[in-house]
């Protein structure tokens, strides 16, 4: 059987105080409405069946992705007892579907990702769930066209392409992957056109992730054969709470994928962007006729121009005379005022904040 797998632990903090630790970015209604754990859900329900998707999110969280994805089966919704990163979320996800179906394939999304069309990203899933169904052994990374020199992003660089009758797609052999470049390195990149973003999203066989886990993060096997042999048990829970934390805290970029052999990647020439932070917001939204982002049920802008306004308080009112270059952001007990260019010091604020009222406005 194919499953799919959304990742949605992450908190948002740079679209604070829109995103708190107890309603992060994948929930928050910016886009027309929807959020962004929806758009992803909508985007694979054309490729899984329903009860074949997943969803792996903090324990805080459960509550928060059921309420968004009613339709999704209440045990589809796994809750992480502890922060773990990929490699960790990634093998327990692998470990409780091999256990399911020993010949599962299983495709890892992300829930704060903009990627359209969405005809494109299910055409790229179709073609790397055939690729690995005829190389059980590969595994496959989606990498985003560039479409600039980005200094923010990690890179994989494509090689020769690996046929495949059934894949409609074009699967390129991925020769190695590259950190965050600096400004010169990132033009070469560009320039090259063997280059892409690396999207953090994969296709594998469950088998055979779980195979290169014990490989190459060996101190994750004992761990993920106990929470697997409990799994569907009176002491699922349990197990599950002793023994997740004691997963390695590291991504599966750095414990698998930069190591293994037979690592292949697709080319998605599509609109994607991760959606971390108020600037995203100008990628993704139109803006009005004075360059204005405008996300509220209710505003009045006057003499005002290149601002970011957003509140989800569908029944409050913001208003700006004279503004330019600001992101104003309101929730119901926490206003941001900030110009664009100092956005980057959000994290800063938030020490702050946490030295100064603990917990309540975080």
């Amino acid at each position: 059987m194919d499953f799919a797998v959304i990742m949605a632990g992450g908190t948002g903090k740079r679209l604070w105080p829109l995103s708190r630790q107890t309603r992060p970015k994948q929930v928050l209604k910016l886009l027309d409405g929807d959020t962004l754990l929806r758009k992803c859900f909508d985007r694979l329900r054309g490729i899984f069946d329903l009860r074949n998707i997943l969803v792996l999110t903090n324990a805080g969280y459960v509550d928060l992705v059921r309420e968004n994805l009613p339709e999704l089966p209440n045990e589809n919704v796994i809750a992480e007892p502890a922060v773990r990163d990929t490699a960790g979320a990634i093998g327990l996800a692998a470990a409780v579907l091999h256990k399911v179906d020993p010949n599962a394939n299983m495709a890892v999304v992300t829930a704060d990702q903009v990627l359209e069309p969405k005809e494109t990203f299910q055409r790229a899933m179709q073609s790397a769930l055939a690729f690995v169904k005829a190389n059980h052994e590969a595994l496959v990374t989606f990498g985003i066209q560039p479409t600039f020199s980005s200094t923010q992003l990690g890179y994989i660089k494509l090689g020769q392409s690996a046929p495949c009758e059934t894949a409609g797609d074009t699967i390129h052999v991925v020769e190695a992957f590259k950190e965050k470049p600096n400004e010169e390195t990132a033009e070469e990149y560009l320039a090259s056109g063997q280059y892409a973003w690396n999207s953090g999203m994969f296709v594998w066989r469950c088998a055979t992730i779980l195979d290169n886990l014990k490989k190459f993060l060996p101190e994750s096997t004992e761990p993920l054969e106990a929470i697997a042999t409990e799994w569907g048990k009176p002491d699922q829970q349990q197990t599950l709470q002793d023994w997740f934390p004691k997963l390695p805290k590291i991504s599966i970029d750095f414990a698998v994928m930069e190591k293994a052999e037979s690592v292949y990647g697709v080319n998605l020439p599509c609109r994607w962007l991760d959606m971390g932070s108020f600037a995203a917001l100008v990628d993704i939204l139109e803006s009005d006729d004075d360059n204005n982002i405008v996300i509220t049920g209710h505003s009045e802008l006057m003499d005002s121009q290149n601002n970011i306004v957003a509140t989800e308080e569908k029944n409050h009112l913001l208003a700006l005379i004279g503004v330019e270059n600001m992101i104003v952001a309101h929730s119901k007990d926490a206003t941001l005022v900030c110009p664009i260019d100092q956005a980057h010091r959000l994290k800063e604020l938030l020490e702050r904040v946490q030295a100064h009222h603990p917990e309540h406005f975080l």
